[in-house]
């Protein structure tokens, strides 16, 4: 068993260092508690598809990974991150995995960019593994999970992860209700089929908050973080709500 910290914060867009600072905190608090690692949203820093990403996005290592990988060895945890991630004249939608001692093991840059963001993130375009304490591991990114892209994951259990981590940023229209039509039944449809057909585990892990630019302005982050056994069942699925920020814990089976 792995003892996983899903760090569902609030990103504010455009603040990277209220952001980081929140994101230190998940991780100093999740290392309190004893995970083994903790995993955070997507572009984290200055939320997704914001365009202060033009300006604010920082090479890998660069300033903003160099606060997540000290407060990943300050802690000794491993830290799943999702930041933005400047390359050249490219900007990518990138993860990260730091061990804890604060080296980058496994950087993936997301592959399955949407239309909307196509103007700001270029597309990744290699797949990697990482040897942990735990076993191999992958990376995706949010999008990367959806059902017509599930070769991405069927890839990594290929090469030998039995855990994929994966930094989201699940958002719904203002206007959505949840009670009438409850979010995430594309993520468990999708992490289900994956990990009974590869026998992984696989945490997907969705900040809050409003966006306030870019394409999708006015949507909201709900969170609604989910963790998925062996087997297909669901170990952990976070609440749902535009100020649903918590961190949850749970253990989950690998190998």
């Amino acid at each position: 068993m792995i003892k996983v910290g899903m760090a569902q914060m609030l990103v504010e867009g455009g603040a990277l260092e209220a952001n980081l600072e929140r994101a230190c905190a998940m991780i100093r608090e999740a290392g309190q508690a004893g995970c083994d690692v903790v995993v955070l949203p997507e572009c984290l820093d200055v939320g997704w598809t914001h365009p202060s990403a033009r300006t604010i996005a920082e090479p890998i290592p660069g300033k903003t990974t160099d606060c997540l990988c000290a407060a990943a060895r300050e802690h000794a945890i491993f830290v799943v991150a999702g930041v933005t991630e400047r390359a050249g004249d490219c900007i990518y939608n990138t993860a990260i995995l730091v061990a804890a001692d604060g080296e980058i093991l496994l950087k993936h840059r997301k592959i399955n960019i949407l239309d909307i963001a196509r103007d700001l993130y270029t597309a990744g375009e290699c797949l990697r593994v990482a040897e942990t304490p735990w076993g191999r591991v992958g990376l995706l990114i949010c999008a990367d999970n959806f059902p017509e892209t599930r070769a991405l994951g069927e890839s990594l259990a290929l090469m030998g992860a039995k855990t994929i981590f994966s930094p989201c940023a699940w958002a719904v229209p203002a206007d959505h209700d949840n009670l009438t039509e409850p979010y995430g039944a594309l993520w468990r449809d999708a992490y289900e089929s994956l990990s009974r057909a590869h026998g992984l585990s696989i945490v997907g892990v969705s900040n809050v908050g409003p966006v306030t630019a870019g394409p999708w302005e006015g949507r909201r982050c709900i969170g609604c973080s989910l963790a998925m056994g062996p087997e297909g069942t669901v170990l952990e699925s976070a609440p749902y709500g535009v100020d649903a920020a918590c961190l949850r814990i749970v253990s989950c089976p690998v190998g």
